[in-house]
């Protein structure tokens, strides 16, 4: 189960397995077999805890999305015609 808290300046994820990626601008959390990507300004890992499944980040969040299904391809033909 994932949980997400917004306060303020601050997200906490709870459900989290490996962060992907963090850069300032965008960070990509796993989530099992989801991932969650945080788009802003300022973004960095104030918080890490892999073993009780949490993160938190500190920074200004314009976007906050879930994807499905990581690692999951899209098919061939969809990639050509978009």
């Amino acid at each position: 189960m994932n949980i997400l808290h917004l306060e303020g300046d601050l997200l906490l994820i709870k459900g989290a397995t490996k962060i992907i990626s963090s850069t300032q601008t965008q960070a990509v959390v796993e989530t099992g077999e989801n991932a969650i990507v945080l788009t802003g300004t300022n973004i960095e890992v104030k918080k890490l805890n892999l073993e009780e499944g949490e993160v938190c980040f500190n920074g200004k969040f314009s976007l906050i999305k879930l994807n499905g299904a990581i690692g999951q391809k899209t098919p061939l033909l969809k990639r050509i015609f978009k």
